[in-house]
């Protein structure tokens, strides 16, 4: 297609410089000169203008898009045919100023799974707002994930999008060619069929890209890439990537698994899952920092307790003390001196003096009570320290300068207390033992916890037999119908096998009933499209051959294995044999008519064309045709005409 460059498109988009181009459409950086914005013009090849089928699906891309309105999504906001000029067909949509996360690859090599996940998430996020509204993007790849130079993650190119608001008319051999084979999901690539867990598992191939730098399946053709992903299990990140945490690798490696019942049902609980592995991973990410937000005081100083000796002491010197009694002698004279009011004085200060020896005294008795208490009395114990959360090396580092042991008397499961670490102590924190005697310690052995042994594969009882060994509810079994398991075997466990437990949680075991039966209908003498596309919706995986038939028109299903009226397994292999048409055409009359006409009216036959010119005309005409006209040949068969 011609570079655009400069045209005004509905009188109204003005092309400033064409920025991409694909097999499909190019897309140009315009200017809506009605609202003077700069915008994002996606221009389909003139080419292709005239298929009616690239038409539709490219209208198909601007309704997908425009049918969501996500932050993450870029927008479409208008879709027409230019009339004014060179006739286009065209979707306007926002213009995202960055590059594509396969720019981003290409420069970073790979990612750490923090930067990964800030990818993923509003990918995800995305998505689970186009399954919502039952569309699938159906070509999740790197090209179509966009980072604008803000840093915002949007998803372009619905182009292949398919959903109830949509419609769908893709078969499954332009799903396939279409689609990048490298991120194409098994059923797609085996019976042209997608759902939102085909977009999962295309998120999860990208996903693998991100942490590792390159694609799990390589080849020189992209049938070998298909027939990989196909036949062999994505490998986990972990397989080449060291120290890669274990949740987010399970969660990688069930998004890609071969079996879609195996993956997150659609964007939203994949969004989920990663953004609980982001929590645990990144534990501080977007929660408020209390700690920066408002400044803690520092604390003050503790003060050092002082001893009782030490406040008995300086209680009883707050105290005052009479001097030592005058003799009574001396009292004797001095009140035969004093007058009667001066001995009525004295008698009320000897009043005083006499409590103030009686507060001494107790203080003296309560002193002596306290030292005995302390230094040979029940007092003399050691205060035990608190031990609660310590491990028994600190708790034996604790214990030893009191001159205490410590013994371990149960060691018990415990949702607080980290194995290892003590939950309980006798005496308690703060209670009192015996100088050289030893602290009973409860040892944590951390949650309990029990692991879903391996069970898959196995027959109903024996799985039972195996999971009866732990202290889990068996919950009734669900049954379903599966390719690969025979009839009456474990399909899976839910929680996974692996997976650590509590006590009593519920274990549901999915049973296989075989391969899913399904009746298959006749279809010869009908259209070989019509026989593709029921076939395949019905899960059948259809292989065409053609040939001749003298007896059905060409398009028409000659012959069908297995024939049709019985049963078949559902994603069996159904061979149909095709008409050509017939093997025979006849030589048409010719005669007067220009050498460039006949020739390809022979062509169309499917003849061999020989041309003798004879004369000298400018124009030379059909003057004689062996075989004769009316002759019965095969088709591929050589016809000479002679022109003059």
């Amino acid at each position: 297609m011609s570079d655009l460059t400069g045209e005004l498109i509905d009188g109204r988009y003005q092309l400033l410089r064409q920025i991409a181009a694909g097999g499909m459409a190019s897309i140009y950086e315009g200017f809506d000169t009605r609202l003077d914005r700069k915008v994002a013009v996606k221009i389909m090849h003139s080419h292709l203008a005239q298929d009616e089928q690239f038409v539709e699906r490219f209208i198909r891309e601007a309704k997908a898009a425009a049918a969501l309105s996500h932050p993450n999504i870029v927008a479409v906001q208008d879709q027409g045919w230019n009339q004014s000029g060179t006739p286009a067909v065209f979707i306007v949509m926002e213009i995202v100023e960055g590059h594509t996360l396969r720019e981003y690859l290409n420069e970073q090599g790979r990612l750490t799974y923090r930067d990964g996940i800030r990818f993923l998430l509003p990918v995800l996020s995305a998505l689970a707002a186009a399954h919502k509204q039952g569309i699938v993007h159906r070509d999740i790849k790197p090209e179509n994930i966009l980072v604008s130079r803000e840093g915002r993650i949007k998803i372009a190119d619905f182009g292949l999008a398919k959903g109830p608001l949509l419609g769908s008319t893709m078969t499954a051999e332009s799903s396939v060619i279409l689609g990048s084979v490298s991120y194409l999901s098994p059923e797609q690539v085996q019976r042209g069929v997608a759902d939102s867990r085909s977009d999962v598992y295309a998120v999860g191939i990208t996903a693998f890209e991100l942490f590792t730098g390159k694609k799990p399946f390589d080849g020189d053709a992209p049938i070998q890439i298909a027939y990989m992903h196909v036949n062999e299990r994505v490998p986990r990140v972990s397989s080449l990537i060291n120290d890669f945490p274990n949740d987010l690798d399970d969660l990688i490696y069930s998004a890609t698994s071969a079996d879609p019942d195996e993956r997150p049902r659609d964007g939203a609980q994949f969004h989920t899952a990663l953004s609980a592995v982001n929590a645990r991973l990144n534990p501080k990410e977007n929660q408020l920092s209390l700690e920066l937000d408002i400044p803690i005081a520092p604390m003050r100083p503790q003060s050092k307790k002082k001893s009782l000796r030490n406040r008995v002491r300086e209680l009883t010197s707050q105290i005052p003390v009479s001097p030592e009694p005058v003799a009574k002698e001396e009292i004797k004279k001095v009140a035969e001196r004093e007058t009667t009011a001066q001995v009525a004085r004295r008698k009320k200060v000897s009043k005083r003096v006499r409590r103030n020896r009686y507060i001494a005294a107790g203080l003296a008795i309560a002193l002596g009570i306290t030292g005995w208490y302390i230094l040979i009395g029940p007092g003399s114990r050691v205060v035990v320290p608190s031990t609660v959360g310590a491990t028994q090396a600190e708790v034996t580092a604790a214990l030893e300068p009191l001159g205490l042991t410590s013994i371990v008397v149960e060691r018990r499961f415990s949702e607080e207390i980290d194995a290892d670490h003590v939950i309980e102590s006798d005496p308690v924190g703060g209670g009192r033992i015996e100088q050289g005697g030893s602290v009973k310690l409860v040892i944590s052995k951390g949650p309990e916890r029990y692991v879903i042994p391996m069970v898959n594969g196995l027959t109903p009882e024996a799985a039972q037999a195996a999971l009866s060994k732990f202290p889990l509810t068996l919950a009734p079994s669900i049954e379903v119908f599966d390719s690969k398991v025979p009839k009456g075997f474990v399909i899976s466990v839910l929680p996974a096998i692996g997976t650590k437990v509590k006590r009593g949680t519920k274990v549901t075991l999915t049973i296989s009933k075989g391969i899913e039966q399904v009746p298959l209908a006749s279809y010869i003498g009908k259209s070989g499209e019509q026989a593709l596309n029921e076939l395949t919706d019905a899960g059948f995986s259809v292989t065409s051959t053609y040939a001749f038939s003298e007896t059905k028109l060409s398009g028409e299903v000659i012959a069908q294995t297995p024939a049709g009226g019985a049963t078949a397994n559902k994603g069996a292999i159904i061979t149909l044999v095709i008409s050509k048409g017939s093997e025979f055409s006849y030589i048409p009359n010719l005669y007067s008519l220009s050498e460039a006409q006949a020739v390809k009216a022979l062509q169309d036959l499917g003849l061999k064309v020989v041309v003798k010119k004879i004369g000298k005309k400018t124009v030379k005409k059909v003057t004689n045709i062996v075989p004769k006209v009316g002759s019965k040949v095969k088709r591929g068969s050589s016809v000479t005409i002679t022109v003059g």
